[in-house]
């Protein structure tokens, strides 16, 4: 990556990264929507286990591309969390729970 020469192209950069994340994200809640439809309750919707697997792994791929491992866990575990609750709606769990 070159570097910047401005305030202004350092933004249109990032701008540019934001729209491809978004663009990436979309495509992960597909695929979170789809995997809503094979889990029957709470348990398999937070699975903890897989939550600790997809974290540990997104912090080895950090500290390969150079990101601080602990930002990539921050970032994944919010976004988990957020899909998490998406998935929760998307199963009906929630409702079922009153």
């Amino acid at each position: 990556m070159t570097e910047p020469k401005s305030l202004a192209e350092v933004r249109e950069r990032i701008d540019a990264l934001d729209a491809e994340l978004i663009r990436l994200l979309a495509d992960r809640q597909v695929l979170v929507r789809a995997a809503a439809a094979f889990k029957v309750d709470e348990q398999a919707v937070r699975a903890p286990a897989r939550v600790e697997q997809v974290v540990a792994l997104a912090r080895e791929r950090a500290e390969r591309e150079g990101l601080e491992p602990a930002v990539a866990e921050a970032v994944w575990r919010a976004m988990i969390a957020a899909f998490i609750d998406l998935e929760m709606d998307q199963s009906g769990v929630r409702r079922a729970r009153g």
